[in-house]
């Protein structure tokens, strides 16, 4: 069955990601450079790297210090945490960090492979689009009243790695 926008987003819902912007793409199968998974594997380095301008998402994943570091560094990436294509690059997505997202593995990721897969066949395929470089669900961002001293704490690591980094 074609889905069209709304029922996209209906399916979204149904999946506790109602606030996941969507685009249409005619997929088209394209060739992939052979090596393409080694330069995947240095762009997620670059990628991660990259993050230390989302504190505020960051500091709502319930990171180690150890992990925060280690992902703002682009060492590793913490368990539970996948980086995603924004469009497959099987349908003309690019190896580009603009091309990339990240997000929790579970449910987030698997439930975004099952939102695709279901849409197999389709003439327009609807995908995720989230507008930052993070996608935290609105569910798990809202938070009560009080602090969070790892957050901050967090926060401020991360604000004074991006300052080193614009830094001559």
């Amino acid at each position: 069955m074609q889905w069209n926008q709304a029922t996209a987003e209906k399916r979204l819902q149904e999946m506790k990601m109602s606030d996941m912007p969507v685009i249409p793409i005619h997929p088209h199968t394209v060739s992939v450079s052979a090596d393409w998974f080694q330069q995947y594997k240095a762009l997620c380095h670059t990628f991660m790297k990259s993050l230390s301008d989302c504190v505020q998402e960051l500091a709502l994943m319930n990171l180690g210090r150890d992990e925060f570091m280690g992902l703002l560094t682009g060492r590793e990436l913490p368990d539970n945490l996948s980086i995603r294509f924004r469009i497959p690059l099987i349908w003309g997505g690019e190896l580009s960090t603009d091309n990339l997202f990240m997000c929790n593995t579970f449910p987030l990721s698997q439930n975004l492979d099952r939102f695709i897969i279901e849409q197999a066949g389709n003439e327009t395929v609807w995908l995720p689009a989230p507008e930052k470089k993070i996608y935290l669900p609105i569910h798990s961002t809202l938070a009560g009243n009080g602090g969070n001293g790892v957050a901050d704490r967090l926060s401020q690591m991360a604000a004074n790695i991006a300052s080193s980094r614009r830094q001559p």
